[in-house]
């Protein structure tokens, strides 16, 4: 058996792991430290810490099942996003840095100051809604999804930040909202294409086909979206969505045909086009 200090289990499941992760080192860390129940910190003040049998154990179980392509975030239970540790399970959609941009696009666009009404659509874990509840404490947030379970952990999420300014409400998008008009709809929808070779690979093979997929096109959840958000935005209000990167100039036509104004998209920090938002035009 090889010592078990955290230097040398950091050394050789990193080396382990190379093959499998373009960020091992950074893997094993949070596996590491998701086995000790100490921060990262930990790790580099001790790293001649001897680790337990029974730490040692389910580091080595979870290493093999990251080296299958199992995400990170499952196997340690959570993903940072915006200033929120947040839950997944495999109910969920895993946060990814760039949904950050909608939440980014909103703090520019709406004062934080004033009691807004906001809908996210498919929530997920609640990574945008409950971003946006903490960022907007003056708000009322709906946090719509059609799954019961991901709804669950959505709500242990705003249980563990305590934050209360968001309701939970199980719908295939707008089909059980009371009607009512919101001055903000956001959404992180599914769009990616039946057929489309991504689905086969990395991080997403082992997340909800539900939340990614989105018909032959990719566009078939976006457009029952903008086709209904209208009915339910006040005048002026915002729709904005996250789609994939090839998107956007479908999303714009979109929204223009739905008489949405103010269309435009935004760029992610790799420089796609990664948003597409616009406003309600007046009845």
């Amino acid at each position: 058996m090889p010592q078990k200090t955290i230097q040398s289990l950091l050394q050789l499941a990193t080396q382990q792991l190379n093959a499998f992760s373009d960020s091992a080192r950074f893997d094993v860390e949070l596996l590491l430290c998701h086995c000790l129940n100490k921060p990262r910190s930990f790790l580099f003040t001790y790293p001649e810490k001897t680790v337990s049998n029974n730490q040692y154990q389910l580091f080595q179980q979870l290493l093999e099942r990251r080296c299958t392509g199992e995400p990170l975030a499952y196997l340690i239970g959570y993903r940072d996003f915006w200033s929120l540790r947040l839950k997944v399970t495999k109910d969920t959609l895993i946060p990814r840095p760039e949904t950050e941009l909608l939440i980014e696009t909103c703090l520019a666009l709406l004062p934080n100051d004033k009691a807004i009404s906001i809908v996210d659509l498919g929530t997920g874990s609640g990574a945008i809604a409950l971003a946006l509840a903490s960022e907007y404490s003056k708000a009322k947030v709906l946090a719509v999804d059609i799954s019961n379970k991901a709804l669950a952990v959505a709500q242990e999420n705003a249980a563990n930040h305590a934050i209360n300014n968001v309701e939970f409400l199980q719908s295939n998008w707008f089909s059980e909202i009371p009607h009512q008009q919101f001055d903000l709809i956001i959404s992180n929808p599914p769009y990616i294409e039946a057929h489309d070779p991504h689905l086969q690979r990395g991080d997403v093979r082992y997340e909800p086909l539900l939340a990614l997929q989105s018909g032959q096109t990719g566009f078939d959840d976006i457009e029952k979206i903008i086709s209904q958000s209208s009915k339910y935005l006040k005048q002026e209000a915002w729709l904005m969505f996250e789609h994939g990167y090839q998107q956007a100039k479908q999303s714009r036509r979109l929204l223009r045909q739905a008489g949405f104004k103010q269309v435009h998209s935004r760029l992610d920090l790799a420089g796609h086009e990664r948003i597409t938002l616009g406003a309600c035009p007046r009845i």
